[in-house]
C-alpha cells in the first residue's frame, strides 16, 4: 500500500516518504506541525488514497486512554438488575467499544486517527504503549483478549502543547510538517481554487508571507486561514489592486480571516501609524 497526493491534498515528497515508511514499518506515524497545516486532513487523505475506511478519535483534555479501548457501564447494569432485566447475565451488553477496539475488529485495514494526543493528560500516551505495540488488549469484564485482525494504519497528531514520553516516541515514526513554501502553497491553492487568477494569487500570497514574517506576531496565519482568506477575496470579487496595502492601512483586507487576536491587529495598526509618521 503506497500513499501519494490526492486530487484534494498536496503531499510534499518528505511527507509522502514518512507516511509510506510508517506503513512499511507498521509503526504509528506521529505528525507534528503548526495548527492549520493539515495534520488531521492528512489522515483523511491517506485513507482516501489507499481506499480504506477511517476511524477518528478526537482527544480532549478529559479523555482517558481506556475510552479508546472500551468502557464498562456498571451503572446501567446495576439499574437493569434492580429492574429484573435478563440482559444483566451477559456483561457484554454493557461494554461500549472504543475506537481502538473498532479498528482491531475491522475485517479490512483501516486508518485510525488519534487526533491532538497532546491535549490529554501526560500519562495518556504511556497508557496506550502496550496496545499500540502488540495490537491487542484484555477485557477484564468478559475475560477475552481483543487482537487486531488487520493491523491498522495509526496516525497520531500533536500540536506540541506537551512533551510526549520517550517510551512512546520510540514506538512511533516521527514527521514534522514544515510550513509550505510559496511554490507548494500555490499547488495547494490550485487544488482548492483551480480558476483563481494568477495576479490575485501572487498579490495575496505575497501579503500572506509578509504577514507571517512580521516581527512580534503572536499567532502566524496558517494554511487553512489563507484558504479561508482567498475564499473571501473571491466571494467579494476583489482585484489585486483592491487588496494591495498602502501606508494608510497596514491591515490586509478582510483581515479577520488571517489575524485571530487583538494583539496582532493592534500590531498592524501601530505599523500603519509609524508608516504615516514617516511620510
Amino acid at each position: 500500500m503506497k500513499f501519494s497526493s490526492t486530487d484534494k491534498y498536496v503531499a510534499p515528497a518528505d511527507l509522502t516518504v514518512a507516511v509510506n515508511a510508517a506503513i512499511a514499518l507498521e509503526r504509528p506515524l506521529l505528525v507534528k506541525g503548526e495548527p492549520g497545516t493539515g495534520k488531521t486532513e492528512l489522515a483523511r487523505q491517506v485513507a482516501a488514497s489507499l481506499g480504506v475506511p477511517m476511524l477518528e478519535w478526537a482527544v480532549k483534555s478529559t479523555t482517558r486512554a481506556q475510552q479508546g479501548l472500551y468502557e464498562y457501564d456498571a451503572v446501567s447494569r446495576l439499574r437493569d438488575s434492580q429492574l429484573g432485566d435478563p440482559r444483566v447475565e451477559d456483561v457484554s451488553h454493557y461494554i461500549r467499544k472504543g475506537k481502538l477496539w473498532q479498528a482491531f475488529e475491522a475485517e479490512e485495514k483501516v486508518v485510525l486517527l488519534i487526533d491532538e494526543i497532546d491535549k490529554a493528560d501526560i500519562e495518556f500516551p504511556n497508557d496506550l504503549l502496550q496496545e499500540l505495540d502488540k495490537m491487542e488488549f484484555f477485557v477484564y469484564e468478559t475475560g477475552e483478549t481483543i487482537k487486531a485482525k488487520q493491523r491498522p494504519i495509526v496516525i497520531i497528531t500533536s500540536n506540541n502543547e506537551k512533551e510526549l514520553p520517550d517510551a512512546f516516541l520510540r514506538r512511533c515514526f516521527f514527521h514534522y510538517i514544515s510550513f509550505p513554501d510559496t511554490e507548494t502553497m500555490q499547488q495547494i491553492v490550485d487544488v482548492h481554487f483551480p480558476g483563481i487568477k494568477s495576479a490575485l494569487l501572487t498579490e495575496a500570497l505575497t501579503q500572506f508571507y509578509e504577514i507571517r514574517e512580521t516581527p512580534g506576531l503572536k499567532k502566524k496565519p496558517s494554511t487553512s486561514e489563507v484558504l479561508d482568506w482567498l475564499k473571501l477575496l473571491l466571494a467579494e470579487d476583489l482585484s489585486p489592486e483592491d487588496i494591495r496595502r498602502d501606508g494608510k492601512n497596514a491591515l490586509p483586507r478582510l483581515h479577520g480571516a488571517l489575524l485571530k487576536n487583538e494583539q496582532d491587529v493592534h500590531l498592524f495598526e501601530r505599523l500603519a501609524f509609524m508608516l504615516k509618521g514617516k511620510r
